[in-house]
């Protein structure tokens, strides 16, 4: 008789970590939830903690989720452009320079009074339109394209440029603040600060165009946030790394919403499934993503479900919301716990790729609960999944790429190291 296959589905629930909440009686968020099909995987499995980094560090979703995929941030990240660049398929040219971009609302201050412009979904093609091909100075070209929902990518091509300069967009929880100038990190470096200059160019002639858009004079007549500016940050290079899936020869699928998990898992060789009802927030579909995940698992030995909702509650302090998703999810583990066929043997694993506690609304440095599931894993005496109780699992505390060796292992898909 034939060995049956090892296959493994891991769900990435973003930002799913917390902190404990005087309104929720000393609970996060995730222990708060009633999450009966994850505590059964905790009760069957094994469990831990995992640091995308190292203890304490705060990392953004790209960083994270490197991490999740296998690679060392600290030698292969050059900002989130680039991949945002790979996750919408646009093929970047050497010595483009890629950044991340939000459609954004400032007011005739120059004031951010919404980063994400109210999460625009409807009108951004024509918003886009309006940008692509703009010229700046020095005859550079910037091409413009949209990603998920708010968020855009802003390439630059024509000229020799440096991803050495700062943001505009002043990141979460900076609403109120002016409008942030482009600048160079390095005072004596000439290229970063004609870039730095080229950037706020783009900035000013963004707001000049979108301002007077009809999509943003409909959008105030609606009482919703104009898209009137675009604020950028992550700016990069071409990024060139391993294929994961090449290095541990297997067959991977990614199964996700939001254009920087879609370029992070071209870049590792994963397959990648997505539909207009993957929303990247809590109205995404979540039963047609289960259902693509046990579709993929006939082809692929390990399969990657992300979801987003946990984050985007957690950035606007949504707590109720946040419980809510947390609990669909489960619902949706449950149904692929129910259909998962038995013609190979199969892992379930849970990770996330940083903590997002609502009463915080960033990043933080706090871990990640985690667990593997499997006829053949050790288990330990963890019964439920949350921040507390995976702390006290058999895991331990490890890290994303540790974490991802682990799975791989149950696959039979890592190598031996020595004779």
């Amino acid at each position: 008789m034939a060995k049956k296959e090892r296959k493994a589905i891991y769900l990435l629930q973003d930002g799913i970590g917390g902190r404990p909440r005087k309104d929720l009686g000393g609970k996060t968020e995730l222990e708060a939830a009633e999450t009966p099909n994850f505590d059964k995987l905790a009760r069957k499995g094994i469990c831990g903690i995992i640091d995308p980094i190292a203890p304490g560090i705060r990392v953004g979703t790209d960083v994270g989720h490197l991490a999740l995929f296998g690679y060392n941030p600290l030698k292969v990240y050059d900002g989130r452009g680039p991949i945002e660049a790979a996750g919408i398929d646009f093929e970047l040219k050497e010595g483009d320079l890629a950044l991340r971009g939000n459609f954004a609302t400032v007011n005739e201050d120059m004031v951010i009074t919404d980063r994400r412009a109210g999460r625009i979904r409807e009108g951004r093609d024509k918003l886009a339109e309006s940008l692509d091909k703009m010229k700046l100075n020095d005859k550079i070209t910037v091409y413009f394209r949209i990603a998920t929902e708010h968020r855009a990518v802003v390439i630059l091509r024509g000229d020799k440029f440096s991803s050495y300069i700062t943001s505009v967009d002043p990141g979460a929880g900076n609403e109120g603040v002016k409008l942030p100038e482009c600048k160079a990190k390095d005072s004596n470096f000439s290229i970063a600060k004609k870039t730095a200059s080229l950037i706020n160019e783009f900035t000013l002639k963004s707001y000049e165009i979108l301002k007077k858009h009809p999509v943003n004079i409909q959008r105030i007549k609606q009482n919703k946030p104009p898209a009137n500016i675009i604020l950028t940050r992550g700016a990069g290079m071409e990024v060139r790394i391993k294929s994961i899936a090449d290095k541990f020869n297997i067959r991977g699928a990614c199964v996700a919403g939001e254009s920087t998990i879609l370029g992070i898992a071209k870049l590792a060789g994963f397959n990648t499934i997505y539909y207009p009802e993957f929303t990247a927030n809590i109205d995404t579909d979540l039963y047609k993503k289960a259902d693509a995940a046990l579709e993929a698992l006939k082809d692929n030995e390990l399969v990657i479900i992300h979801t987003k909702g946990t984050d985007v509650t957690s950035h606007d302090n949504r707590p109720k919301d946040k419980i809510n998703f947390i609990e669909k999810v489960d619902k949706m583990m449950g149904y692929i716990i129910d259909n998962i066929p038995d013609d190979f043997i199969s892992y379930i694993a849970l990770a996330g790729d940083h903590s997002t506690p609502c009463a915080m609304q960033i990043h933080t440095g706090d871990p990640v609960p985690v667990l593997i599931y499997g006829e053949d894993v050790l288990t330990d005496d963890v019964t439920s999944y949350g921040e507390r109780a995976c702390s006290k699992g058999g895991l331990h505390r490890i890290t994303a790429n540790q974490m991802l060796l682990c799975i791989l292992d149950y696959i039979n898909a890592t190598y031996r190291f020595g004779a």
